[in-house]
């Protein structure tokens, strides 16, 4: 059967025939001839033959929607963590317990996690652009709301709105990476925007300069607000809607004569018509096509089935334990900690831990593709056949490194050490966590193409929850223990038993993921998913 065209895009579009097989997470990446390859292998997902497709836009395009996604996760976390360093602040100003008054950073970051479980499933609904809109518009009016507050509860409602509406930052990333990105540039992208997250827990150092300029507490809140303005802008006119149903092209009739049987007779030509590119007008619509597919109320309901995969769960006790020590741990202790004897450093300079992170992150952003090179070295060897664990060996050196930074992290606090000793544990956890929000992360998408939605939801409400189970009494378990006891002792028990599943992952990962082929939660999912790889 021929194969014609309509409306030829001014463009190559991209060809593939690679396809997932039946168990979750392995993939047929062997090459055809036509196909366009990536480490010599099929790229996948298999885009659709129309310019509008995400996965056929420009790389600048896609370069430039990930780059206002991740500053969007940077701002959300930078002005959720920012306030630690006003913790002694609210306390006076509020008249309150310093246990209390952190709560302004425990509870907006409880509701950080839990805007997803409704943002999710109504970008999912309405579409990734309008919801990435009006959450920014949301984050930026509770920022301003939180710079005019002059109580403890007026601050913390408009820091919950904040957060809440910022929440989504977390999510939209992801799926937008899985929308545009093919399966060999993840580990990558989502690299990049791990990187950008993980930097938002800076936002302490910018907020303790602020003090030291001479400026109130509310100067933070209004140039984070100033920030959050701008992105609205840039993301109006930037981020296009990137869900699109990848339908299979269908065969329509062509009525053809026969002329050695002298009749005539119907056969069935397959014709592709190939729609134009939609303007640059077009794609500034606030609104996206509505999913009536979607049930926003059942998909809330499945998400929590989640928790019961072990990759997802893996993820999410990854992502918790890890923002718990770095986002809220050090951001608490160290600040105490370096303003008391026998250090006495001012409250304005507290915030210089993020230096460490800085330091952390940045000596593991050379590794952002570590994961893809090393699986497409693995499916090279494996015959084009590619398995979701392939990623995973990069991670072994973190797993180690990141509970070694603690336990001197907790040392030096406990008995005094010198500063030098704060900062290279600090970077030694940051450092190893990059690998773990990175490619633990993109092992979970890898293993599950489909209502990767839903998994978002389960991640962010379950990361979230235990990182506010981490700091919420934190102040309270160190004044009754010691900082060794709890940072050196428990929370590093507590991390090097979650880094450890890496190595049961890498043995028996794809026996965990046939077995779940099997379970109820399989033919549950199974139901609800479609052949559309953005949803």
């Amino acid at each position: 059967m021929e194969k014609s065209t309509e409306h030829q895009p001014p463009h190559h579009l991209i060809h593939s025939h690679a396809h997932e097989e039946d168990i979750p997470g392995t993939v047929n990446l062997r090459a055809t001839e036509g196909d366009d390859t990536a480490y010599g292998q099929a790229l996948f997902p298999v885009p659709a033959e129309d310019p509008n497709d995400p996965l056929q836009w420009s790389p600048i395009k896609k370069t430039l929607i990930l780059v206002i996604c991740s500053l969007y996760s940077f701002l959300g976390n930078s002005s959720l963590l920012g306030p630690t360093v006003y913790i002694e602040i609210f306390s006076k100003l509020f008249d309150i317990t310093p246990t209390k008054a952190s709560g302004l950073i425990s509870y907006p970051n409880l509701a950080f996690g839990f805007g997803s479980l409704l943002l999710v499933p109504l970008y999912h609904k309405i579409g990734r652009r309008p919801v990435m809109l009006g959450s920014m518009v949301l984050f930026a009016a509770g920022l301003i709301g939180a710079s005019q507050a002059n109580s403890y509860a007026g601050l913390m409602g408009a820091r919950v709105v904040h957060a809440f509406g910022s929440g989504v930052c977390e999510a939209l990333p992801v799926q937008l990476v899985n929308d545009i990105f093919f399966l060999h540039e993840r580990g990558k992208r989502i690299g990049y925007y791990t990187a950008c997250l993980c930097f938002g827990s800076t936002g302490p150092l910018y907020a303790g300069y602020m003090l030291a300029g001479g400026y109130s507490w509310r100067l933070f809140f209004y140039v984070e607000f100033a920030f959050a303005v701008a992105l609205l802008i840039c993301a109006f006119f930037i981020v296009e809607e990137t869900s699109y149903d990848r339908a299979p092209p269908r065969p329509t009739p062509s009525p053809q004569s026969n002329a050695d049987k002298g009749i005539a007779s119907e056969q069935y030509e397959e014709v592709t018509i190939i729609p134009p590119r939609k303007s640059f007008i077009q794609t500034l619509k606030p609104w996206s096509k509505i999913n009536h597919d979607s049930d926003f109320f059942l998909m809330i309901v499945r998400s929590f089935t989640y928790f019961f995969v072990p990759p997802v769960f893996w993820v999410i006790s990854s992502f918790g334990i890890y923002i718990g020590l770095g986002a809220l741990a050090f951001n608490y202790t160290f600040p105490l900690k370096i303003t008391a004897p026998p250090y006495n450093w001012s409250q304005t300079n507290s915030g210089l831990i993020a230096i460490a992170t800085f330091l952390g992150f940045g000596l593991a952003l050379p590794f952002s593709s570590s994961s893809d090179r090393l699986a497409a070295y693995l499916t090279r060897k494996n015959n084009g056949i590619r398995e979701a664990e392939m990623r995973l060996g990069v991670m072994l050196p973190g797993m180690i490194i990141a509970p070694c930074g603690l336990i001197l992290y907790g040392l030096a606090a406990q008995h005094n050490l010198h500063w030098v000793a704060y900062f290279f544990g600090v970077a030694m956890d940051q450092w190893g966590s990059y690998f773990y929000f990175s490619f633990s992360l993109a092992y979970a998408i890898d293993s599950y193409q489909s209502n990767t939605s839903e998994m978002l939801i389960a991640m962010n409400l379950g990361k979230q929850a235990i990182s506010f189970g981490m700091g919420l009494h934190l102040l309270d378990w160190v004044l009754e223990r010691g900082y060794a006891v709890v940072i050196s002792g428990i929370f590093c028990a507590v991390l090097l038993a979650n880094n450890l599943t890496l190595l049961i992952f890498m043995i028996w990962g794809k026996k965990i993921r046939i077995f779940m082929t099997k379970t109820w939660l399989a033919k549950m999912h199974k139901k609800s998913v479609k052949q559309v790889m953005t949803h």
